[in-house]
């Protein structure tokens, strides 16, 4: 370690999803504790690490992007430390490092910097108000499509105990909401001892004091039982909130996905979370032009998104990934206009949909965990995942308040403090 370590200073470049963000806020910390500070600039830091996503091919195009545009910063500072971290490190280092020569270290998604002392990830000092836990990693569903089980491995719970000692850590440092993760979280415990589930670890969960707030994503139809639905309709603490992704609404593009269910699986899940969770708001993921994907197939998905008003509908074009079961077999074969202009379709849908069911919340008070100001507003969300502006108060951040509801538009609500929730 350089003997002026006090001095030095890092920089973490984040793409991807919120198990990347996670891993990065913890990797932050762990340089804090080495005697690092955080750099406003990249320029400027003497500890750059780029936590890359490639589950598309637009993503893996930024990442080699900023990688190239990296090469004259290292060349003008020989003593730059680059790192990189995330899902574009697969088991070839060497052709990454002949890919990326200027680059000092290569780590997996979830891995460690091996090259700091004792460099096992830290929690953040002052955490925000709402904090990433990350409770599994990997997948063992295999979905045609997918290159996150390759990169990330098969799934491997993190112990049960540890992972309520972490969150009651978290929240006598401040945080107020924990935001449970894994790329298929509903499998959460049946690779330990006892067969702990999710069920059970937010029922735990749901007992600390101090803890406004819980939430976990992201789930899996083939996964999630009546258990977890159970124990989300029961706990005052689990937000009524699931993100269940379908990604096609047509049988046959299912099956070649490898996903495991059926459209008519599907729906009953549905049926049961809105039977048994009143209220609940629902999120999914699509994508478009998938390998042999017709016209018809595309608007038994469209069909299915409009019948099920869905608060929040994840949308992406098929991009093929090298090493997946589709990229080997399928081939890509649908138009890049046409697959433009389904993703389009679906986004002009949901938009409509998003309008409409904000509408109906003007004139009614919703409840807010306070996250913080932003453009002299404050801004939280509601148990629905909402984002909220509003106006009014002093010093609510962590705090929960009932905001008067005075105008929406699709992806967030404005308003007016009403009072803290007691």
């Amino acid at each position: 370690m350089p003997d002026n370590l006090a001095m030095l200073t890092y920089y973490v470049w984040t793409i991807g999803c919120q198990m990347n963000k996670a891993e990065s806020e913890r990797l932050g910390s762990l340089f804090e504790e080495r005697g690092y500070t955080e750099s406003a600039s990249i320029e400027d830091a003497d500890l750059v690490l780029l936590n890359s996503c490639v589950v598309r091919q637009s993503a893996e195009n930024r990442i080699a992007g900023r990688l190239d545009s990296l090469k004259s910063l290292k060349k003008e500072r020989p003593g730059l430390t680059l790192a990189v971290t995330g899902c574009l490190v697969d088991s070839d280092i060497a052709q990454l490092k002949k890919r990326f020569p200027h680059v000092d270290h290569f780590f997996p998604a979830g891995g460690e910097p091996y090259w700091l002392d004792n460099p096992s990830a830290s929690l953040p000092l002052e955490p925000p108000v709402s904090c990433f836990v990350p409770i599994i990693q990997g997948c063992n569903n295999y979905c045609s499509y997918c290159i996150v089980p390759y990169r990330r491995g098969p799934e491997v719970s993190r112990p049960f105990n540890e992972v309520v000692a972490e969150v009651k850590e978290l929240v006598r440092r401040g945080a107020r909401e924990v935001v449970l993760l894994g790329q298929n979280v509903d499998a959460y415990g049946q690779d330990l001892p006892g067969n702990p589930d999710l069920a059970g670890l937010l029922t735990e969960l749901n007992r600390i004091e101090g803890l406004l707030r819980i939430r976990f994503l992201t789930s899996h139809p083939r996964d999630i039982s009546s258990r977890l639905i159970g124990a989300m309709a029961s706990l005052d603490k689990v937000c009524e909130q699931l993100n269940l992704p379908v990604q096609a609404g047509d049988d046959t593009v299912l099956k070649e996905m490898c996903r495991g269910y059926t459209t008519a699986r599907y729906r009953e899940l549905l049926a049961e979370l809105k039977n048994r969770i009143p209220g609940i708001a629902l999120s999914t993921d699509v994508i478009v032009g998938f390998p042999g994907e017709s016209r018809s197939q595309f608007e038994n998905t469209y069909r299915l998104l409009e019948e099920t008003r869905f608060q929040t509908v994840h949308v992406a074009a098929y991009s093929p990934r090298s090493g997946t079961l589709a990229a080997r077999e399928y081939g890509d074969d649908v138009p890049a206009a046409e697959k433009k202009r389904r993703l389009a379709a679906i986004e002009s849908l949901q938009q409509g949909i998003a309008v409409s069911i904000n509408a109906g919340l003007i004139g009614k008070d919703v409840e807010v965990l306070v996250e913080g100001r932003r453009k002299g507003r404050w801004q939280g969300r509601s148990r629905s995942g909402t984002l909220v502006f509003f106006s009014g108060g002093q010093c609510l951040a962590g705090q929960l308040v009932n905001v008067n509801i005075e105008k929406t538009g699709p992806w967030s609500l404005q308003g007016s403090l009403i009072k803290e929730v007691p």
